[in-house]
């Protein structure tokens, strides 16, 4: 299945400040913790991802710092700031509503015609 690429770029932001809430992740682990919570149906680049964890680092939600793995690589590890965990908290809300709403328009399309809730 292809997703739409307005409906990635919309969850983008809410799916990546949602990772990092568990902790700080460098960026090859969250394209990986994309593709394990879509159950492999969003494979995301890095072409897409660093642009977006550098703007979220501009706008304050995100900080970096760099690391060396056992290996000997150097890694640019990101976390959540507050303002960042704010953010999420707001996304979340704005994506309950827009779920919800969805839900109960699926949910209408799914009666038969002229059938109104409450009637037999």
């Amino acid at each position: 299945m292809r997703i739409d690429k307005d409906l990635v770029a919309a969850s983008a932001t809410p799916l990546v400040l949602g990772i990092l809430s568990d902790g700080e992740q460098y960026g090859y682990a969250i394209l990986k913790r994309v593709g394990e919570l879509s159950g492999g149906r969003m494979q995301w680049t890095d072409g897409m991802l660093y642009p977006l964890l550098h703007r979220l680092e501009r706008v304050g939600y995100v900080s970096s710092s760099w690391s060396t793995s056992e290996a000997g690589r150097r890694r640019k590890h990101y976390a959540l700031t507050p303002a960042g965990r704010e953010a999420l908290t707001d996304r979340q809300e704005q994506w309950t509503v827009v779920a919800d709403a969805l839900r109960q328009v699926w949910q209408q399309s799914q009666r038969p015609a002229g059938l109104v809730e409450g009637w037999a």
